[in-house]
């Protein structure tokens, strides 16, 4: 009976002790799993759909200007999420040949401050022109439980014509669920 005791005390112990140790091990993200980042290819992999096949037609080499993307509960508000997908789409899309002009670096568009370019229909025509822009990339997120939804819309500036549109959804893992949780913009 004594054997049992000490046995069983002996076991608790050991598994406490497993319990209650603090792990030092951190697991960091390596840079080999940024490079094969599943976030950033499918957002290259959406704008390369988009623009599959598009024929540019008489607008040839005219700028193209890359709203950011807002929350379509709010379409004054975004999220870092929104500014990153910008950001990412305009890259891309000039890798893809498209002459994409960076509204940050001219003084006469007005940015608003933690928002980045928003762009609202009533707005697209007068920033197009001044850019001498012949489309405009706008598009919305949707966040829901598991999924957020993201859609993509070439708008011609001179008539407000959606021209081509995309939409694909977005994981709601770690780093989706932080760029959605800092708001910004009224």
């Amino acid at each position: 009976m004594n054997s049992k005791l000490i046995l069983s005390v002996v076991a608790a112990a050991a598994l406490l002790a497993g319990c209650g140790a603090p792990s030092n091990v951190r697991n960091d993200p390596t840079y080999d799993e940024a490079a094969a980042s599943k976030f950033v290819a499918l957002n290259k992999e959406a704008i390369n759909k988009l623009v599959a096949e598009f024929d540019r037609g008489p607008s040839g080499d005219m700028p193209v200007l890359v709203a950011t993307i807002v929350n379509v509960n709010d379409m004054r508000r975004t999220a870092p999420l929104g500014r990153t997908l910008s950001e990412q789409y305009a890259s891309n899309m000039a890798a893809a040949g498209f002459n994409v002009k960076e509204m940050k670096l001219r003084g006469d568009v007005f940015i608003r401050e933690e928002t980045g370019e928003l762009m609202l229909s009533r707005e697209i025509k007068d920033i197009a022109r001044s850019h001498n822009a012949s489309m405009v990339l706008v598009g919305t997120y949707s966040p829901a439980a598991n999924f957020t939804y993201v859609s993509l819309k070439f708008v011609r500036t001179a008539d407000s014509r959606i021209i081509r549109g995309y939409d694909y959804a977005l994981p709601n893992d770690k780093d989706v669920t932080r760029m959605l949780q800092a708001q910004s913009g009224r």
